[in-house]
């Protein structure tokens, strides 16, 4: 028997799986809604391309349909293996498109009705997705998950299969650097001392 999803918003993520698993459909709605968005989110940060981080939300939520049914609670998290396969497959992505030019992420347009800060702004956040663009991939992975999903250094690890001191010192090497680079435009971008 299907349960309406709205009396779904108090079950957990094994739950939810569990019960798509026994036919459920609105089970599967239920985890879509709740998870499509974040990983999409960091999809789209990682590859900068919003067509290519649809097709990757996609193929992530479609791999945890098909492992349902096999699904072992208290093994990993629902949302964690999401990130992780997610993480893999935006990798593999990057690593086949390397050498070819990456088109310009399209500016976010901020809120604020001033026209000058929008361009502040817009060319504060051109930098930074610049700056980012020149860590290696596993540092801008580990800055995406902990700074913009905000998701904690043992989490990180889990879903970058990696020590948390692994993670520590991705953090530390990708804040360095991003510092640096950032520190180059400093007086472009109107930060003064």
């Amino acid at each position: 028997m299907t349960m309406a999803f709205d009396l779904m918003t108090d079950w957990t993520d094994e739950d939810l799986l569990e019960a798509y698993a026994d036919g459920d459909q609105s089970a599967a709605r239920a985890l879509m809604m709740r998870h499509a968005p974040r990983v999409l989110s960091l999809a789209t940060r990682l590859l900068r391309d919003g067509s290519e981080a649809e097709d990757v939300t996609q193929e992530a939520m479609l791999r945890l349909w098909k492992i349902a049914p096999d699904w072992r609670n208290g093994e990993a998290k629902v949302s964690t293996w999401l990130y992780r396969v997610a993480s893999n497959l935006c990798t593999d992505r990057l690593r086949k498109r390397r050498g070819v030019g990456l088109d310009e992420a399209p500016e976010i347009q901020d809120e604020t009705p001033d026209a000058e800060a929008q361009l502040i702004t817009a060319d504060r956040g051109t930098a930074l997705r610049a700056a980012m663009a020149t860590l290696p991939e596993r540092q801008r992975l580990a800055l995406s998950l902990r700074h913009l999903e905000e998701l904690g250094n043992p989490e990180i690890a889990d879903i970058m299969d990696i020590s948390v001191d692994a993670v520590e010192s991705l953090l530390a090497r990708a804040r360095r650097a991003l510092a640096a680079e950032m520190e180059k435009h400093r007086e472009a971008l109107g930060f003064t001392s």
